[in-house]
């Protein structure tokens, strides 16, 4: 299992809204494999090096702040316990007064920025975009769950089950008399297979955030059994009829890989219409400027933004946008995703064509805002 420290909205909104003097902020890719922690380790140091000119370069340092920072990366560098366990992709935010390193899943650009404030949009699109599934294998003798996502295929996460977990579909036929015991049909009765089905989810639910889909390959005597202790709240309700041992890696994939794409179309659909309906309703709007605007209103309820967009710009307290387009301003898009989130509004980072108009963004809105038509 890759080791992934997600965060939630409002440490999001921490580093969002931290400023100092120099923050640095450096993406780079990682590795899970121990043979190449070195290696991302000096990319590590080249990345704080070039931070450390970027720096020298400022004219508006305090004292000491950049020995502060520079510090404060080192001393992650040369943590040995952080650097036991990595994954995809490395965030790292550090300014004199605090260092945070984010080990992600998915694959991020290689980045060094120094400025008066973090730049959160590597993270803000990794944590926020959905699409990525798991799926349960489930048989008499095969309970095995995987992970697929945007750039990786399928990723064994162990299960930690009883070793004796394959004897619940099993049970004495002779009142305790004889040691050795017979299977009553395929997988024992309704009761060995509910309790059998139920340790398997708990190990599910455990390893599998809520918000991600679960794709189950089950045989036709564990299917309903599992469906009926389940508390997933992402189960799909279409499962795989081929045989869940008859499936290999590439069968999983590619399966996986259909039920995330029927899942986002029908997902996108559902959404288009519906923000179709609230458009007409003055309650739904494309364009940049109203966005912005119904941010600073706090009147967005959905925030649904490209992965890619590259827009830059800042946004008064009107909710007006100033320098957009001008290199040294923060990605417009971050700057409009933290007013919706610090109002309690959802945000989702997708791909550009399930957008619309060629808009960067979309907005749902919980009530009707002045704009200009």
């Amino acid at each position: 299992m890759l080791p992934a420290d997600i965060p939630d909205d409002a440490q999001v909104l921490d580093l969002m809204d931290h400023r100092a003097v120099p923050s640095v902020t450096i993406a780079l890719a990682s590795s899970p494999l121990p043979q190449d922690h070195e290696r991302v380790r000096l990319a590590l140091r080249d990345a704080i090096d070039d931070a450390r000119r970027r720096i020298a370069q400022r004219d508006d340092l305090p004292h000491g702040a950049a020995q502060a920072v520079e510090a404060r990366l080192m001393s992650l560098l040369q943590d040995d316990d952080f650097w036991a366990h990595q994954s995809r992709s490395l965030v790292v935010f550090a300014s004199p007064g605090r260092v945070h390193a984010f080990r992600l899943a998915d694959r991020v650009g290689d980045k060094v920025v120094v400025g008066d404030r973090f730049d959160t949009s590597r993270l803000l699109r990794t944590i926020a975009y959905p699409w990525r599934i798991f799926v349960l294998q489930l048989s008499e003798r095969l309970a095995r769950l995987t992970e697929v996502g945007p750039d990786h295929g399928p990723l064994e996460h162990p299960l930690d089950l009883p070793d004796d977990h394959e004897l619940m579909l099993r049970h004495a036929g002779n009142d305790g008399d004889a040691d050795r015991d017979r299977a009553r049909g395929a997988t024992g009765d309704r009761v060995e297979r509910a309790r059998f089905c139920r340790t398997v989810q708990d190990e599910v639910v455990r390893i599998v955030p809520g918000h991600v889909p679960l794709l189950l390959a089950a045989t036709t005597e564990l299917a309903p059994a599992y469906r009926a202790v389940n508390t997933h709240p992402e189960l799909l309700e279409d499962g795989v009829e081929a045989h869940p041992e008859s499936l290999d890696d590439r069968d999983v994939e590619r399966l996986a890989r259909e039920a995330l794409d029927l899942l986002r179309a029908d997902e996108t659909a559902a959404w288009k219409e519906d923000f179709g309906t609230l458009r007409a309703q003055h309650r739904a709007t494309t364009r940049l400027s109203e966005v912005a605007a119904a941010a600073a209103s706090a009147a967005v309820d959905e925030l649904r933004f490209d992965l890619e967009s590259d827009v830059t710009g800042r946004i008064d307290e009107f909710g007006n946008i100033l320098d957009r387009g001008a290199p040294d301003a923060p990605p417009l898009v971050d700057e409009i995703a933290a007013r919706v989130l610090r109002t309690g509004g959802r945000v989702r980072a997708v791909r550009n064509g399930d957008l619309l108009d060629g808009s960067p963004l979309a907005a749902t809105l919980r009530f009707e805002v002045p704009m200009s038509r």
